[in-house]
Parts: structure tokens; sequence; C-alpha cells
């Protein structure tokens, strides 16, 4: 028997609903690392719009409940994905049947072929178990950008129009209330992840969301940041994506591989971050990039795996 399988999620209770303007909430689990994402709701006359669900079904009855007591109960009546990944999907089976799902059309495409929701390897210790959940992907898809409206509020669906994080990702904009959810196109405090992405794109991505100049940004894991803060954010971004690409170019200069590029550098001002062991998923996507030759997802984990010394941490656990 697993020796985590009665284990308690010890971080499950730590999720808390942040009204950022009126009526408009940012649900923020900490720390943040690994399937442990941030999500968010804005209410309406409508209804409430939700954007993005959370990795296990525990979890996801939690923000689903949080959310329904700051609205009174308003019906959900629209969620939007902001990419794929299962933190970010897996509880979406959660919302009521009557909710109006909408993402990216790659986004769904990588859901509905995702088969981690299935029985999650053990790459990380403990295991993920998600609990009740099933593959619920979007029925309404964009292309590029859709304008969903509850009440007076509108909330724009924008795709930076190349790949980042994942190639589908979407941000969420409140143009009146200067809100954006951007989904895991930030990370505030820990280590960027863009092996689905790319690091080019996602670099390129930081210009794009300072153009919106938000007054809150609520990014896909770790603390909110405010306009006073996005400068910094977004620069230790830039610092950390300009790192990994330099790392790669001089790794592939010397006839190294990933794990030997990795192996030789230092983290600097990165090492205190959560997820470090991402630099090797990361590496793995700048190699493929630069090889224009597909990613190979199993050995960047194995890769991950051996520089981290075993598996990888979380705090997502068991079903409850």
């Amino acid at each position: 028997m697993d020796e985590h399988a009665h284990e308690v999620d010890a971080t499950v209770d730590a999720g808390a609903l942040h009204e950022v303007v009126d009526g408009v909430f940012a649900w923020i689990q900490p720390d943040g690392s690994w399937w442990v994402n941030n999500a968010g709701a804005v209410t309406g006359d409508d209804g409430t719009v939700v954007i993005d669900t959370c990795a296990t079904a525990a979890r996801t009855r939690r923000f689903l409940d949080a959310v329904r007591d700051a609205t009174d109960g308003a019906p959900i009546t629209v969620a939007a994905n902001t990419h794929e990944h299962g933190d970010h999907t897996y509880g979406n089976s959660l919302l009521p049947a009557t909710t109006a799902l909408i993402g990216h059309e790659r986004m769904r495409a990588q859901l509905l072929v995702d088969p981690v929701i299935d029985g999650c390897p053990p790459l990380w210790a403990p295991v993920p178990d998600w609990g009740a959940v099933t593959r619920r992907a979007p029925t309404i898809t964009t292309r590029s950008d859709l304008t969903v409206h509850t009440g007076t509020r509108r909330i724009d669906l924008v795709h930076p129009g190349y790949a980042a994080h994942t190639t589908g990702d979407l941000v969420a904009w409140l143009p009146d209330e200067r809100v954006l959810f951007t989904g895991d196109l930030v990370f505030s405090g820990l280590t960027p992840l863009v092996m689905a992405g790319s690091v080019d794109g996602a670099l390129r991505s930081l210009d794009w969301l300072a153009t919106f100049e938000p007054d809150h940004l609520v990014p896909g894991h770790g603390p909110l940041v405010t306009a006073s803060t996005l400068a910094d954010v977004l620069g230790q971004h830039e610092r950390y994506y300009r790192f990994v690409l330099a790392t790669a170019a001089n790794g592939r200069r010397d006839g190294l591989g990933p794990l030997d590029a990795a192996r030789r550098t230092d983290l600097g001002p990165f090492a205190d971050w959560l997820d470090a062991e991402r630099l090797l998923l990361n590496l793995h996507r700048a190699y493929a990039d630069a090889e224009q030759r597909p990613f190979d997802i199993v050995a960047a984990f194995g890769d991950a795996l051996t520089w981290n010394g075993g598996p990888l941490t979380t705090h997502v656990c068991c079903a409850s």
C-alpha cells in the first residue's frame, strides 16, 4: 500500500478567497507549488463567471463553496480555463452542468488527450489523488479572443497570439476594474514552467502582459501582484527566461545535454524559488525548439527527477 494512502493534505485548507475589487475574487492557494494553483471569480447581475478550477475534487469544492458564500449563491453561468493543465482544469467536472465552459481550441484539444487525469504517474511524492473528478473540456472555444459579460461587467478572454506557457493560453482581463487573471503566464515568486509552450514565447509575453497596465494581477501560482510590484515580478520572469536560454545555448555550444548543462549551472538568484527542478523541463523545451525537434516529455521528466534526486515534491495527496 502507498505509504501516503491515508495522509491528509495539510495545505488543502490554506486556500482563501480574496476580494480584489468589489465582486471580483481571487482564490489563492499557498504555497503555489506543483498542482497548487490560483483561480478566480467575477460576479455580476447575470451570475458568476469562474476563471479556472483546481487540481482535486477537495480543493475545487472548497473554492466553489467559498465563491457561492461570497456571492450569496449566485449561479455560476460561465467558466473559462486559462490553459489545459490539470491544476487549473481537473475540477471542471464539479461545476454545475448548466455552466458554459470556455477555452482556447488548442487547450481543449490537449485536455481531451491528457492521460494524467486518469492516474498520475509516480513523478511526484506523494502521488496526487484527484478524487471524484472526470474529464470535462470546454464546449465553447476561441482561436484568439472572446468577451463574456455578466450584468455590466466585461471580461475579455485574450490569447497572446503565440505559444508561451502553453500553445492555448488565455488571460482574463477586466478593463473597467483593471484586474488581470494571467493563468500560468505568471508564477509569482516561484519557478515558472514553459515545457508545454515556448521559452521565447513566454519571454515575449511579458511585454504583452505589461501593456494591460493592471492595477491588480492574479497569477496562476503565488501571491497577488499589484501595480506597484508588477514591474519587479515581470522583471524576475524576464531574467529567469534569459537565464534558461543562455544555459541552453551554452550547453549546446559545448555539446552538453540539458542535464549536464544544468549540473554545471549556478541557479544564483533563482535558487530559493520553489520547484527549481523545472529548470530541466524548461531546458528540454529550449533545446527542442532550438533544434527544431519535438519535445520529449519522458526524457525531460527523467532528467528533472535525476537532478532533483528523486520524485518532485507536491502537497496534493489524497482525495477527501
